[in-house]
């Protein structure tokens, strides 16, 4: 007997991958995966050149899941494999070039937004089974989110408003007074925002739990240990263009959610929301390191927050170091978030130009 190759169909979904071997009366099935995350395939049957011994092998883009679960019939092998995560792939193998006894199955063939919409109709119809209970879920769900957004856009527009304001009247006498005029408002919009730690626990929201810590924490720090904790840092102009680069962010970003919440965009606002932090994210971060650079011989000074030490060692050890530790981490931090935020951007514009398409 010669050793040839069957033809194999291909069709995927965003959670599997479907094989079909044109192999009749297939005997002797050897259908394995090695831990390369290659598919060996090797059986006796009536192909293609008649009855033969065929066998393939291929190499898959991704990893996927070791169960192998195949069919066989009268006519052909049917192969059925689960990828290790649910997504779309651009093709089957890892080579670029398409192995030449490879075709799509276009008995099954579906390209991604047909497979998104038989992926939703599926959701839909397991929704309907349990209609009365995931709705009044999703229901909570969505008002929840719209009145946490629609409370932030508000705390954060009347911080940008009111800075605005008085940035016109008083020019730049105003940048003295920040603190002592928003900090209220900036407090209960940080205490809030702990809330976008705890949503993605949840699983209310898609967004990632590391990147919205150390947002969060981040802000924190500069807001109530920095600021909070130094009078001698309330009075600087730091505090301005820090207040005033998140508020910025935030009246952007939070009514963009909030519109999602009830299936509604606004196409400027939804390029403000995936633009605008390109620039303004790392001034914020650099505004938040020269705040930590001037809280340093404050912190030296005071010794606030300082470690006792025992009395071989030293008095205690100050604050400050802890503080030029956190400025390496903050720009570690940048480096995530920023990473974070483009892989959004990409993927929301990648996903509107299919849509067009």
């Amino acid at each position: 007997m010669q050793l040839l190759t069957p033809h194999v169909y291909w069709a995927q979904r965003h959670g599997e991958i479907y094989l079909r071997v044109e192999l009749s009366d297939a005997k002797n099935l050897d259908i394995s995966l090695q831990e390369n995350n290659i598919l060996q395939f090797r059986a006796q049957g009536h192909g293609a050149k008649g009855d033969n011994e065929y066998e393939f092998s291929l190499e898959f883009l991704e990893p996927v899941r070791p169960e192998v679960n195949h069919k066989s019939t009268q006519r052909q092998v049917d192969i059925k494999i689960k990828k290790q995560e649910e997504r779309w792939w651009d093709r089957l193998t890892l080579q670029e070039k398409k192995p030449l006894f490879l075709a799509p199955d276009f008995d099954r063939w579906l390209d991604e937004s047909d497979a998104e919409m038989e992926l939703q109709a599926k959701c839909e119809s397991e929704t309907m089974a349990f209609s009365s209970v995931s709705s009044a879920y999703i229901g909570l769900k969505k008002g929840y989110l719209f009145m946490y957004n629609l409370v932030q856009f508000l705390g954060f527009s009347w911080i940008f408003v009111n800075m605005t304001v008085r940035l016109f009247i008083l020019g730049q006498d105003s940048f003295y007074d920040t603190f002592h005029t928003t900090a209220d408002m900036m407090y209960f919009c940080q205490m809030m925002a702990a809330l976008e730690v705890v949503n993605p626990l949840l699983g209310l929201v898609k967004t990632g739990f590391f990147p919205a810590m150390i947002q969060v924490t981040g802000r924190n720090v500069i807001l109530f240990v920095i600021f909070g904790s130094l009078e001698d840092m309330q009075n600087k102009p730091v505090v301005f263009f820090v207040f005033y680069l998140w508020s910025t962010i935030e009246i952007f970003r939070y009514p963009f959610y909030m519109l999602a919440c009830i299936g509604t965009e606004w196409k400027l606002l939804t390029w403000l929301r995936y633009s605008i932090w390109i620039p303004l994210y790392p001034l914020g971060v650099v505004a938040e390191a020269v705040a930590v650079i001037q809280s340093l011989p404050i912190f030296d000074e005071t010794r606030l927050f300082s470690l006792p030490l025992p009395a071989v060692l030293g008095h205690s050890l100050s604050f400050s170091y802890t503080l030029q530790i956190y400025l390496v981490l903050m720009f570690l931090g940048l480096f995530i978030n920023f990473r974070q935020l483009y892989k959004q951007r990409s993927r929301w514009y990648r996903l509107k130009k299919r849509k067009v398409h």
